[in-house]
């Protein structure tokens, strides 16, 4: 009995080593991550079929449903309510418009034909208001616009900004510096102080000319068709309608005939707003309002594919891309081949190294959940969502390695050999971005350029991607890009210009990065707070 007890502890103790010793050498999985499997998944996530991935589209549903029949290949587990699904239901809605328009003296103005929105306050029936002008709408001691106009129950109609003398200063404060009335979002000011005074809604008179007003409306217009109005819903809403005060901007002639006067006035009245008010110049006109809003649910979701540690399974690691792009605009499919696709697939791939490792019994110490996300391109809402409600308490989750194109090279980098942009890597945990050069020279050799990293860059691309929605709740991210080309955001985003050896090692390294903090025997430290 005691020799075989002895025989038995060395056999544990020899599966043990062994286990130890593969997880230690990833390599044999590693390899499991090609050029052709990517090309693979590819050719159907970025196929004219899906029409773009567009986010809550019958699409997009289609491109969930087949990453989750990946994850179940992959011996991945659905971690989502009672039914463990890989599907994570996400609350968007859409928020549109119906009937939003101005009427003046028989004339008809149209949202985003004549006038855009700063700020909206539902009218579901038309409402008629009186106008009164208060020059730039401002209340200082050395101008003071509603000093000796009335706007009680009124519709404040002012210029943007503020008065600036022939040499360039700002008339209020005396010099080159300009105040709260100019600065970022102004209109918020204006806004803020119309309401004090009584008024029902504001109208400014944008500051751009004719033509170049009439080029922001047809920016405007682009934005919408092309990212929508997505927004987080989170279940009931106290006011799911939007704000309490409409705020609309007008070019100079839209306001002339608003104000019953000319451009070459409007011109004159600013010019004379340098030394005084000019508020109550112009006479009170008559309009009516109607904003119609529409609140539509959209049917989207996260998918999430689990794959439980062993000793340290509480703790987890995330692996995520998102999954939707932009659909289609003006008849011409956005593919999205590189944004997003390339990540996607490259999770996939990832998760499959993975699950080959956990079959052959060399499961990670930690969990990982791989997570492609909806709502990227409206404003990360899908990774907003689950940093919201997350499936694993954030407090256990270790870090969050993110993935969005990785299949192209930029110009920066054409005839040179295999890079990539790393993100964020530093800004949380030096553990994690030593780990992450460690792991680079052992297996992969790419240039890691970290140009992106600067605080200073005025991209912003740290702020731009689903990692930071983890990167806000301090948990460490690194995020892996290959830069922006001609092709982003264009229909011309398509599978034959994707350099799918180049993926291949791009996936491989966040493998190598994903395996090493999962096996080692601490968490990564968070022990910076960078910008």
């Amino acid at each position: 009995m005691k020799k075989q007890t002895i025989a038995l502890s060395m056999l544990l103790l020899g599966s043990t080593a062994l286990q130890v010793n593969a997880q230690k050498n990833p390599d044999k999985f590693a390899k499991s991550i090609t050029a052709e499997d990517l090309k693979k998944h590819l050719t159907f996530i970025a196929s004219d079929s899906l029409k773009g991935r567009d986010t809550g589209s019958p699409e997009q549903k289609v491109a969930a449903l087949y990453i989750s029949k990946q994850f179940d290949k992959y011996g991945l587990k659905g971690p989502v309510g009672t039914e463990k699904s890989h599907l994570q239901p996400v609350d968007l809605v859409k928020r549109g418009w119906g009937d939003f328009y101005l009427k003046n003296r028989g004339k008809e103005y149209k949202y985003l034909t004549d006038f855009i929105s700063n700020a909206i306050a539902p009218m579901l029936k038309e409402e008629k208001f009186e106008t009164v002008f208060a020059g730039y709408g401002i209340e200082e001691n050395s101008l003071n616009d509603y000093a000796n106009i009335d706007a009680t129950g009124k519709v404040v109609i002012a210029f943007e900004g503020e008065p600036r003398s022939a040499d360039g200063n700002y008339v209020i404060s005396g010099s080159s510096e300009m105040t709260k009335w100019s600065k970022g979002e102004a209109w918020k000011e204006k806004m803020a102080l119309a309401k004090a005074k009584g008024a029902k809604a504001l109208i400014l008179i944008s500051k751009q000319s004719v033509d170049e007003f009439s080029k922001i409306i047809k920016q405007r217009q682009t934005m919408i068709k092309r990212f929508g109005n997505a927004r987080i819903g989170f279940g009931d809403q106290s006011d799911p309608q939007g704000s309490d005060f409409a705020v609309l901007t007008v070019g100079p002639q839209m306001a002339a005939e608003l104000l019953d006067t000319n451009l070459e006035s409007l011109d004159a009245l600013k010019r004379e707003a340098i030394s005084k008010s000019v508020a109550g110049q112009l006479p009170k006109q008559s309009i009516a309002l109607k904003i119609e809003r529409t609140v539509d649910k959209i049917d989207t979701y996260n998918v999430l594919g689990y794959l439980e540690g062993t000793d340290k399974k509480d703790e987890l690691v995330i692996i995520t891309s998102h999954y939707d792009h932009v659909g289609v605009n003006d008849g011409k499919i956005y593919n999205g081949a590189d944004d997003d696709g390339s990540g996607t697939v490259s999770v996939l791939e990832v998760a499959q190294a993975f699950g080959e490792a956990a079959k052959s019994g060399n499961k990670p110490r930690r969990s990982i959940l791989f997570m492609t996300v909806t709502g990227e391109e409206k404003g990360l809402l899908g990774s907003e969502y689950y940093s919201k409600h997350p499936v694993f308490p954030l407090a256990n989750t270790v870090c969050d390695l993110n993935i969005d194109m990785v299949g192209r090279t930029d110009k920066d980098h054409e005839g040179k050999g295999d890079y990539i942009y790393v993100i964020g890597s530093d800004k949380l945990s030096s553990e994690l971005h030593a780990a992450l050069l460690d792991q680079n020279e052992k297996h992969t050799a790419m240039d890691l350029d970290f140009k992106y990293n600067d605080p200073n860059d005025p991209n912003r691309f740290y702020y731009r991607s689903d990692h930071y929605n983890f990167a806000k709740n301090n948990i460490p991210v690194a995020f892996f890009f290959n830069g922006v080309h001609d092709d982003y955001h264009q229909p011309t985003d398509d599978i034959e210009k994707i350099e799918f050896e180049k993926m291949e090692k791009r996936a491989r390294l966040v493998f190598y990065l994903a395996w090493d903090i999962a096996n080692r025997d601490k968490r990564l430290v968070v022990d910076s707070n960078k910008k």
